[in-house]
């Protein structure tokens, strides 16, 4: 499985797909067992023979043997869903695990352009704030000289002769 070469939106997606199969396979190891533990077989009340097996009344037919013997054996049907699930989870966890491989690719892969771009749209709104705040301190700045030049034509005024 090549995870590293996958965006996060195809892993999503995978990750979907194996997530429904956990489910469903975790419902079939759970009616398996269920299964399992309704067999009567597990549940007689006579003693068990000599050599540790119970033997199901035989009707003759395939069915009854086969049920005998995987219930003797541990239950094929239990043993199929406990190996599909546990395959399914496998599956999921390593899809869940490459999702932030995927994103530090990315990260590698696309970022650059979209690092670019984001820092000069920062370096942007920066330039524009600086513009009004110089603006705004040209206008201090000019009330000042005005003030200054009032102050100047004040003092002159005091200063020069008076004409009687």
């Amino acid at each position: 499985m090549e995870e590293t070469n996958k965006s996060t939106q195809e892993l999503a997606i995978e990750g979907q797909k194996y997530l429904e199969d956990t489910i469903e396979s975790a419902f079939q190891f759970l009616s398996s067992m269920n299964d399992e533990l309704c067999n009567p077989h597990f549940w007689s009340t006579s003693s068990s023979p000599p050599n540790g097996h119970h033997h199901a009344p035989n009707n003759g037919d395939a069915t009854s043997s086969d049920t005998t013997h995987q219930s003797e054996t541990g239950g094929g049907a239990l043993d199929e869903a406990r190996i599909r699930h546990r395959s399914s989870v496998a599956a999921l966890r390593s899809v869940i695990n490459a999702i932030p491989n995927s994103r530090k690719a990315k990260a590698y892969d696309n970022d650059p352009m979209s690092t670019d771009e984001l820092d000069a749209e920062k370096l942007e709104e920066r330039a524009s704030e600086l513009r009004k705040e110089l603006e705004d301190k040209n206008k201090y700045l000019k009330l000042l000289i005005d003030q200054l030049r009032e102050l100047i034509t004040d003092i002159s005024t005091w200063q020069s002769p008076v004409a009687v």
